[in-house]
């Protein structure tokens, strides 16, 4: 009983660490990355998709991303939604590719970013201690109706709490990386 509440636990606190980081990877630094354009949605055979589905993105340069649409009917839909996108990028066309240079952050936007992965930070140390609190509530189920003793119950809770440490900590790690990334330049 007590092990599966623990792998529970451990599973979910671990995708919440894990949403996070990949949050984290959406918030613009400055620096060229694929994972900047992954949930842009592109409009194109009269549905949307997302641009990974149409193209493939690598890095040129620290300041430059290179979308290769696979299919050139799909170019000029593609640039459209780069073009439109809230994260204020030009592309330029060269064939089927598109050059996507990265403009210097401001001051004032590199504070902005830094308050959403705060708030994204927060939001994933919301969902860590709401675990924290289910797998609580479970397991003094379990001793409530006397399946397991109370230094079981004890020795449970303790270690549930040393998950909960272990995930904010990783949170608290990755927040403190991204925000060194968003200042540092």
């Amino acid at each position: 009983m007590i092990a599966a509440i623990e792998q529970s636990t451990t599973d979910r606190m671990g995708k919440s660490v894990e949403s996070l980081r990949n949050a984290l990877t959406h918030i613009r630094t400055g620096r060229a990355h694929p994972g900047l354009l992954d949930n842009l949605k592109v409009k194109c055979c009269g549905a949307e998709m997302l641009l990974k589905q149409l193209a493939g993105v690598n890095v040129a340069d620290a300041r430059t991303l290179v979308v290769d649409v696979w299919d050139q009917s799909q170019v000029a839909a593609v640039e459209k939604a780069i073009r439109e996108s809230d994260l204020g990028l030009n592309p330029a066309v060269n064939g089927k590719l598109l050059h996507v240079p990265l403009p210097p952050l401001t001051e004032e936007r590199r504070h902005e970013m830094v308050r959403l992965a705060r708030t994204e930070a927060e939001h994933a140390r919301v969902a860590v201690r709401n675990i924290r609190r289910d797998a609580m509530r479970d397991i003094r189920e379990l001793a409530g109706e006397k399946e397991i003793s109370e230094d079981e119950q004890h020795k449970a809770e303790q270690l549930v709490q040393q998950l909960t440490d272990r995930s904010t900590s990783e949170i608290n790690a990755s927040l403190q990386a991204k925000e060194k990334d968003l200042i540092g330049h």
